[in-house]
């Protein structure tokens, strides 16, 4: 692989992939639970709602199930607690070429615009000098081929083995932007091939409205049946059911979206149980922690630009990524990730918020605690019905996407996990539900091929022409774009 300048740059801009809570749904009904439905889909995230949205363009009856009192997964939009929409968890989508979630959002009427330039690296309390940057660029460069390289042996290997051992003063951020900032796990528990999958994303599109609030209105014409927690799935030959509190739902294909912890949690019944060969996949694909820590202050007193991220030349693994003045405003983003991530989490919200507050002290100075207004926490290892934030392959593991993805039957999986090269991305969930719902319809028949969806309404012409909005912005001068999960 060549890694240019640019696509370096990238990669770091798409570092942090995916998480969410408590939404706003604009009222949206809860659908009645039906006795049966030609296919139950299970999880209304991303991957449930593209697969619902192609059954329903075929002429089947679908019935989502959704443990949750939300939509989107870990994909949702807070849009009252702070003075921009907050996306606790996926903030970017990918690859704006060929991403079909940046045509529904401009045909929905939500804009999607390049995330802007402004990325910086912090050393103490200054920013990294021209010949810092270019030595940190260069070691970044230098780690990503390593991985790359090992990736194409014949045996996998962690991320950890692959790198360099002269990375120097950058090598705990190396670590930690490789590793926990982008998969959500440390780079010892990172399989090389899987890593080395995710550097040929393309640039990054930010929904300003929030990645949680498009879910949802892409969802609102599905009967979906929120706060229904499936406590068994029946998959016996031509018994298939979805069995909840509220009823049992028959059914002649089931579509499971459920996180890989939550499949190996025991938390969802199968009967009969899934072979070992589905449930080791899921193992050796679990998912790593990432969280965020929202804070919005009086004024600016970072500051920093709009939409603009920090990351830090990191000592050991107590690091994090800020993105400040999210939307124009003075709302505040610090993700922590990873084994320390996940320790820090556990401690619960008032040590993340400490947490956060310290390191931005660190780098601006301790006055910054009292020019704190709001703060909220992310904690997703703690939440039930995902229990983390995104897949990451453990050594060897990479071909377990694909085994995960096997249909069993009339039963099918999707979710980010089951995409082979967009796993952890909102894009890898959503190809993946509709790829599980063509095979599923393939299974039952379709009364009417799915037709190409069409824009919910006309967009108004911009002035500024839609191929220079799509144009991933330059590097500066120094070396880092304008920018993180």
């Amino acid at each position: 692989m060549t890694i240019s300048r640019r696509s370096l740059l990238e990669g770091l801009l798409g570092t942090t992939a995916g998480l969410a809570l408590l939404p706003v749904l604009g009222g949206r009904a809860n659908a009645a639970l039906p006795r049966e439905a030609e296919v139950v889909v299970v999880g209304a995230g991303a991957a449930g709602i593209a697969a619902a949205r192609r059954i329903v363009a075929a002429g089947r009856k679908v019935i989502v199930v959704e443990a949750a009192s939300e939509i989107g997964g870990r994909c949702v939009t807070d849009t009252t607690s702070f003075a921009a929409p907050f996306d606790r968890g996926a903030r970017w989508l990918h690859n704006p070429d060929s991403n079909p979630l940046v045509r529904l959002a401009r045909s929905s009427g939500f804009a999607v615009t390049p995330v802007a330039p402004g990325q910086k690296v912090r050393i103490g309390r200054r920013n990294a000098r021209s010949r810092e940057t270019e030595d940190f660029l260069a070691a970044y460069v230098r780690a990503t081929r390593a991985i790359s390289d090992a990736s194409r042996g014949k045996a996998d290997i962690s991320c950890a083995a692959a790198m360099p051992n002269d990375l120097g003063d950058w090598t705990a951020t190396i670590d930690y932007l490789l590793g926990p900032a982008t998969t959500s796990k440390d780079l010892r528990a990172l399989s090389a091939m899987d890593a080395a999958r995710t550097l040929d994303r393309t640039a990054l599109i930010g929904c300003p409205q929030g990645i949680g609030s498009l879910l949802t209105q892409l969802a609102a014409s599905l009967p979906v049946a929120l706060s229904t927690p499936v406590k068994r799935i029946v998959w016996s030959g031509r018994d298939l059911a979805v069995e909840t509190a509220a009823g049992r739902i028959g059914a002649r294909a089931i579509i499971v979206t459920a996180s890989t912890n939550v499949l190996t949690s025991g938390n969802l019944a199968f009967s009969p149980e899934l072979p070992k060969r589905q449930l080791d996949a899921a193992a050796r694909l679990s998912l790593g922690s990432t969280d965020r820590i929202a804070l919005q202050f009086k004024g600016n007193p970072l500051g920093l630009s709009r939409d603009e991220t920090i990351i830090e030349r990191a000592d050991d693994i107590r690091t994090a990524t800020l993105v400040g003045n999210i939307g124009g405003t003075s709302l505040c983003t610090v993700d922590v990730a990873g084994s320390f991530g996940r320790q820090l989490a556990a401690q619960g919200e008032a040590a993340m918020q400490d947490f956060a507050i310290e390191w931005l002290g660190k780098l601006f100075g301790s006055d910054i605690a009292g020019a704190v207004e709001r703060k909220a926490v992310t904690r997703w290892n703690e939440m039930p019905y995902v229990l983390g934030a995104m897949s990451a392959a453990e050594p060897g593991g990479q071909p377990s996407r694909k085994v995960l993805g096997e249909p069993l039957g009339n039963l099918f999986f999707a979710g980010e996990a089951t995409h082979e090269t967009l796993f952890g991305t909102v894009q890898g969930a959503w190809e993946s539900g509709e790829r599980a719902a063509d095979a599923a319809l393939k299974k039952i028949g379709a009364v009417k091929e799915p037709a190409p969806e069409k824009p919910a309404r006309k967009q108004k012409p911009r002035r500024e022409p839609q191929r220079q909005r799509e144009q991933r912005p330059p590097a500066t001068a120094s070396g880092t774009p304008s920018w993180w999960r």
